[in-house]
């Protein structure tokens, strides 16, 4: 038996059904956030994945805030994760 991970887009979440399924069912990728929008034109930093900031008393939203590029987390592409068995 094998496992296989398929990455299936989703179309909209909602808070309530990403906050369901954060512990293994959606998955943060690049980072999408478009830094010369100001100037007209198209730019982004080049982050491939979210990494959650570490969390602390001074800042508990921390968490939400990518490690690598400090955007929010909303600036990511989202991706549901859904794993699937196959007997061999």
């Amino acid at each position: 038996m094998t496992k296989r991970i398929v990455a299936l887009r989703s179309k909209e979440a909602s808070m309530e059904s990403e906050v369901e399924m954060s512990d293994g069912g959606i998955i943060y990728l690049e980072c999408m956030k478009n830094h010369a929008a100001h100037i007209g034109g198209y730019a982004v930093d080049g982050c491939g994945e979210f990494m959650a900031s570490t969390r602390s008393l001074e800042r508990p939203e921390a968490e939400l805030t990518c490690a690598a590029c400090g955007c929010h987390r909303n600036y990511h592409r989202m991706e549901e994760v859904e794993e699937v068995e196959e007997d061999c």
